[in-house]
């Protein structure tokens, strides 16, 4: 295993055991993320093989430091970074360009070298993302929870227009050309949110001085909780399904490669030694794909129910395995009961919710076994492959 795929291990178990679960934006996600974005710059800029690896420990380590605290994590997140670098017996000076790096991703750092510029612009390519409204009420639910501070929409979007327009800008050649037209058009964007709040503003003010401002921003609150937190579990069970499909992959290749190459001259009695780590890598393989299609099946549960279920509530209808079964009709009446009542909206939320946390803890068992079965194969075949040698 090279250093970046301990990196990644190591950065994801100290997520999974020591960050709370207030930081819906700065976690393991957000964190992949740039790291793939890095690599996107990379594969278009000639960047050295060992610069490209200083990149990607940087922003594998770049936001550990929320673990113990989100003022200063940069420098946290240094420390965390040294004493693993130094448990693999890295130099000083190899630990002190990643360091620089990771401190580099500060707000206010103005990047000093092609690197630093590939870094800077990696933490902040969401800004050009097509999901930066998901991705930006995120981080402001996290500082809500955090005591950073609450916003208005107003605030929040004249916040992220002043960001996005004003404080910020890509440094690489290849952010430039390929991320600032998508990053304008978040701006416009933004921007017409901002003249709906606007006209809103002015066409319904009194009913705003009824309404209890309280009660306004617990329902924001509450609805940025189910958008952002349905929206990362969507985005885990791609990140399920993406290596599952890579696992697919590899052990296709390996079967075919086996069935075209090594199995035909099993016949001969020179090879007879080969029979028993061919059959158990081929066999391996079969077990890996056959959890890893397991993994990705589509588990769909139906639900049987009556007209009177449905009276009483108790029929979640925001989930296509219940309402597929009804009369368009009986449908769009109960939909028309739902969106009445928002405690009903919140119930149904709540259900979709649990039950999507079920199918991603059926998929991660699943692929967590494939992964050992796929490993232990691989070891027991080189094995067996080596001992057949040895022995002859």
């Amino acid at each position: 295993m090279n250093i970046l795929h301990k990196a990644k291990d190591y950065v994801e178990n100290l997520f999974k055991d020591k960050l709370s679960s207030v930081y819906f934006y700065h976690n393991f996600i957000h964190t992949t993320y740039t790291v793939n974005k890095a690599e996107e710059i990379m594969r278009n800029t000639p960047v050295a093989k060992e610069d490209q690896e200083k990149v990607l420990l940087a922003l594998w380590f770049h936001d550990t430091g929320y673990v113990e605290c989100a003022q200063n994590h940069e420098e946290k997140g240094v420390e965390i970074l040294t004493g693993f670098l130094k448990q693999e017996n890295y130099p000083e000076n190899y630990i002190g360009d990643v360091s620089q790096l990771i401190l580099a991703t500060k707000i206010t750092y103005e990047p000093q070298n092609l690197l630093e510029k590939i870094v800077k612009d990696a933490d902040c390519s969401h800004f050009a993302s097509h999901d930066y409204n998901d991705i930006s009420d995120a981080l402001r639910k996290e500082w809500e929870l955090t005591n950073v501070r609450c916003f208005s929409n107003d605030e929040w979007n004249a916040g992220n227009l002043e960001m996005l327009k004003n404080k910020h800008h890509y440094y690489t050649e290849y952010a430039k050309e390929n991320w600032e037209p998508l990053k304008k058009k978040n701006i416009k964007k933004i921007e017409k949110k901002l003249e709906k709040e606007e006209d809103k503003k002015e066409n319904s003010d009194h009913k705003k001085e009824a309404k209890d401002p309280k009660d306004s921003k617990s329902d924001r609150s509450v609805d940025t909780l189910f958008r952002v937190t349905l929206n990362n579990h969507t985005r885990l069970s791609d990140i399920a399904d993406s290596k599952a499909n890579i696992l697919l992959s590899v052990n296709a290749i390996i079967i075919s490669v086996c069935l075209s190459v090594l199995v035909p001259k099993l016949d001969t009695p020179k090879n007879a030694h080969l029979i028993i780590p061919s059959f158990v890598l081929l066999i391996s393989s079969v077990l890996t794909i056959i959890f890893a299609i397991l993994s990705t099946k589509p588990n769909v549960t139906k639900t049987h129910f009556t007209a009177q279920d449905i009276a009483d509530r108790k029929v979640n209808l925001l989930f296509f395995g219940n309402f597929h079964q009804m009369l368009f009709n009986d449908f769009h009446d109960a939909m028309k009961d739902l969106i009445k009542d928002r405690d009903y909206i919140y119930d149904s939320m709540v259900k979709d919710l649990y039950f999507l946390g079920k199918v991603l803890d059926r998929k991660y068992k699943l692929l967590s076994i494939t992964y050992k079965i796929f490993m232990a194969g691989i070891i027991i075949s080189v094995l067996s492959f080596a001992y057949a040698f040895l022995s002859l």
